[in-house]
C-alpha cells in the first residue's frame, strides 16, 4: 500500500508543478517591516515553507497525527494562508500530511505496519541499486565514496545529540551515493522519498539504541563490501542495516515504551529513567 502510494504521490507532485509557479503574489509585508525584495518570489516562499514544514515533520517537532491548522501555523511560518496551502499540498504528494478534505490537514500518523511496509520496499529496491551501482562503479565514485564515509565516521563516534542534524545529511549523502551509478533517475528520486520517511523512524531509534547496536560498525561493512566490489556482500549488510531500526523499534514497544505516541527525546527519556540516567538534551 505504501508503494502504491508514494508512487501515486509523486506521479501527482508532478502534475501539479506548473500550478504552483501561477500561484497568487504573496501577501504585503506587515507594517513596520521592510519591503518585500524581487527575490522574495511566491516560488521562494513556498519553497520555504515547504522546507520547514517538511523538517518539523521529519524531525519530530510536529507530532505524527497531529492537525496542522493553517491558522496557527501561518504565525508559526510566517506566511500567508495560501502558501501554506500550496506547502501542504506538496507534503501530501510526499505522503508526509495527509488531506482530510474540508477538515483540512494532518500529519500522517506512524505505525509498525507502515515502518514495516516502508522497510520491505525500501530493501527491494535499494538493494538492487546498490547491486547495479556496484557493478557500475568507477574510480571517481570509490573516490567520492571515501571522502562522506570519511566525514561521516567523524560524526557516528558515538553520535552526538547536538550534531544529529549534520549526521542525518551524511547518511543521507551516503546512502544516496551508494545507488548513485544503478542506471535509472527514478530508483533514486524513489529511494529519496523513502529514506525521507524511513528518517521520522530513525529519530525515534537513535538513542534507543544507544548500547544495543553500532551504525558506524554498519556502515563500515557496507562500505568495505562496496569498495571491494563484492555486491553480495554488499547488499547481505546493507539488508541488515536497513532492518535494524525497525528491529530495534519494535523491541522497545514490546518493553512497554509507547514509542509513537512521544515526541523522539521523550521516547528517550523513558528508556533512560528506566536505567536511572538523564535524557541528553537535543538541539531545537
Amino acid at each position: 500500500m505504501t508503494a502504491m502510494l508514494l508512487l501515486q504521490h509523486a506521479s501527482a507532485r508532478q502534475l501539479r508543478e506548473p500550478m504552483v509557479k501561477r500561484s497568487a503574489l504573496p501577501p504585503p509585508p506587515a507594517e513596520g517591516s521592510a519591503p518585500n525584495d524581487d527575490t522574495t518570489t511566491p516560488r521562494t516562499l513556498i519553497e520555504r515553507a515547504y522546507t520547514q514544514l517538511r523538517d518539523d515533520i521529519v524531525e519530530g517537532r510536529i507530532a505524527p497525527g497531529e492537525k496542522l491548522r493553517v491558522e496557527h501555523l501561518r504565525a508559526r511560518y510566517d506566511v500567508s494562508a495560501g502558501t501554506l496551502r500550496e506547502a501542504l499540498n506538496r507534503l501530501v504528494s510526499d505522503a508526509l500530511v495527509e488531506a482530510e478534505g474540508q477538515r483540512g490537514f494532518r500529519v500522517t500518523p506512524i505505525t509498525v505496519q507502515d515502518l514495516d511496509d516502508l522497510t520491505d520496499l525500501r530493501v527491494r529496491i535499494e538493494i538492487e541499486a546498490l547491486r547495479q551501482s556496484i557493478r557500475h562503479a568507477n574510480e571517481s565514485w570509490r573516490q567520492e565514496l571515501q571522502q562522506v564515509y570519511t566525514q561521516m565516521s567523524a560524526f557516528e563516534q558515538p553520535i552526538l545529540p547536538d550534531l544529529i542534524q549534520r549526521w542525518e545529511a551524511l547518511n543521507t549523502q551516503f546512502h544516496e551515493l551508494l545507488v548513485a551509478n544503478c542506471g535509472s533517475a527514478w530508483t533514486v528520486r524513489l529511494l529519496r522519498i523513502l529514506n525521507r520517511h524511513s528518517e521520522r523512524y530513525r529519530r525515534y531509534a537513535i538513542d534507543l539504541g544507544k548500547g544495543r547496536r553500532n551504525v558506524h560498525m554498519e556502515h563500515h561493512g557496507i562500505f568495505e563490501a562496496a569498495m571491494a566490489g563484492n555486491e553480495f556482500r554488499a547488499a547481505l549488510e546493507l539488508e541488515a542495516h536497513i532492518r535494524a531500526t525497525p528491529e530495534l523499534l519494535k523491541a522497545a514497544a514490546r518493553e512497554g515504551i509507547d514509542i509513537f505516541r512521544a515526541s523522539p527525546e521523550s521516547s528517550a527519556q523513558v528508556r533512560l529513567t528506566r536505567e536511572g540516567m538523564k535524557a541528553p538534551h537535543h538541539a531545537p
